[in-house]
C-alpha cells in the first residue's frame, strides 16, 4: 500500500513562487508514474503535470513553462516547482501515484495554494 503526503502550499502574490512536496510510503513499486492534478471550487479535478518511470514529462498548457515537475527517488519525493504564480493556478493541489502494471492508483489528500494580491 502506497500513501502520499503533500506540503508546501500557502498564500502567494501574482507573479510569486512556491514548490510542493510529496512525500511516498510505503510498497512502492519500480515501474510507475506520478503527477500533480489541481481543483478549484466548482471545477472538475485537472491534471497539472505528469512524470513517467522513464523520466519523461508532461504539462497542462496552462502551467506550460511556468512550471516543473520532478523527483527524487533516493528520498521517495515528487516535487512540483511553481513559478509566475497567477490567480487562476490558486486550487487544492494533489500527489498522484499510479502503478503502471495494475493501474492501480492512490491520492494525497492535497494542500491548498491561493495566488492573491
Amino acid at each position: 500500500q502506497v500513501q502520499l503526503v503533500e506540503s508546501g502550499g500557502g498564500l502567494v502574490q501574482p507573479g510569486g513562487s512556491l514548490r510542493l512536496s510529496c512525500l511516498v510510503s510505503g510498497t512502492i513499486f519500480n515501474v510507475h508514474s506520478m503527477a500533480w492534478y489541481r481543483q478549484a471550487p466548482g471545477n472538475q479535478r485537472e491534471l497539472v503535470a505528469g512524470i513517467g518511470n522513464d523520466g519523461r514529462t508532461n504539462y497542462a498548457d496552462s502551467v506550460k513553462d511556468r512550471f516543473i515537475i520532478s523527483r527524487d527517488n533516493a528520498k521517495n519525493t515528487l516535487y512540483l516547482q511553481m513559478n509566475s504564480l497567477k490567480p487562476e493556478d490558486t486550487a487544492v493541489y494533489y500527489c498522484n501515484y499510479r502503478n503502471v502494471v495494475t493501474k492501480l492508483r492512490s491520492w494525497g489528500r492535497g494542500t491548498q495554494v491561493t495566488v492573491s494580491s
